[in-house]
């Protein structure tokens, strides 16, 4: 059976080292040692993610988060202009905010390099029924046909 292909955004590296969210850090740390690190996916972040990531003012916590993506062997899309024009649409039709351009650019690589499921802790322009739903709708209109799951880490788990 084939490997499902997962899209990480930003948060579910990010929550490795949340210690401000117990739980959801346990998770995440078990997502990515059990899951993740035992190969059971395809797991691709991209250089949005690296760009977000070197934002990060805590030099320590900076070079902590950059680690986990070649201690992962996470693979690495490039954002392109075909991923900048889907992104655009999301943010033209109001399912992501102009001022979280980057939400959009993750679901847009996501998209368009037919990943099953972008995962996230971002529960409000992410991870939700609703936004996978309406970004379902704008992709089948500009002719991106393959389903994009949104789901958090706890989700992906589910044996």
């Amino acid at each position: 059976m084939k490997k499902l292909r997962l899209y990480l955004d930003t948060s579910a590296i990010n929550f490795i080292f949340a210690d401000d969210a117990p739980e959801k850090k346990a998770i995440t740390i078990d997502f990515f040692n059990n899951y993740i690190k035992q190969n059971k996916f395809e797991v691709f972040i991209s250089d949005v993610v690296i760009e977000e990531i070197e934002k990060t003012r805590d030099e320590n916590h900076k070079e902590s988060l950059l680690s986990i993506i070649s201690e992962y062997k996470l693979l690495i899309f490039t954002i392109n202009a075909e991923a900048l024009e889907l992104a655009d649409k999301y943010v033209e039709k109001g399912i992501i905010p102009p001022k979280k351009v980057d939400d959009a650019r993750h679901l847009a690589i996501a998209t368009i390099n037919e990943c099953d499921v972008l995962v996230s802790w971002n529960f409000k322009h992410l991870a939700n029924i609703n936004k996978e739903k309406q970004v379902l709708a704008v992709n089948i209109q500009e002719g991106y046909n393959y389903p994009l799951r949104l789901t958090t880490p706890m989700e992906v788990m589910g044996e």
